[in-house]
């Protein structure tokens, strides 16, 4: 991994074989990211699994071709004290078609761009919601609803 900043901006470089949500938690910890958003992400992954949340639960599609990163986005938030990241996104395969939507999971191929814009002084919560089942994006925990 290879990464500038420049403010609030950050520009990161993830390689080969690494597993992007493992490598963006732990920028994000190094960092101390607690409120920022994934502007974009361009590159490949080797594969990579997209859920589709169908209101009680991602249905998974596991892509194992390589698919080139046409579209990559979300925030970062903390949750249980950690970064909590949130990332959807879209893949072309060699057949030139898109499959996308929440990323649970990927592999870099070859590697992968990823611009990082933070929001200094703030921090996201990202509370579980019991009545969605989902972790929902909270932009100012603790404050009076």
């Amino acid at each position: 991994m290879q990464a500038v900043n420049d403010g609030t901006r950050w520009m990161v470089r993830l390689d080969d074989g690494d597993d992007l949500v493992e490598a963006l938690t732990a920028f994000g910890e190094a960092h101390r990211l607690r409120a920022a958003q994934v502007l974009f992400g361009i590159g490949m992954f080797r594969r990579a699994t997209f859920g589709y949340w169908d209101g009680s639960a991602y249905r998974p599609q596991e892509l194992t071709l390589p698919h080139e990163v046409v579209a990559l986005h979300g925030t970062i938030a903390e949750a249980d004290g950690h970064p909590s990241l949130h990332l959807h996104g879209a893949v072309a395969g060699p057949d030139h078609r898109l499959v996308g939507g929440h990323l649970l999971r990927a592999t870099v191929g070859i590697l992968l761009e990823v611009a990082i814009d933070t929001f200094p002084g703030r921090v996201f919560g990202r509370p579980m919601v019991e009545s969605l089942g989902l972790r929902r994006l909270d932009l100012e925990p603790g404050a009076v609803p």
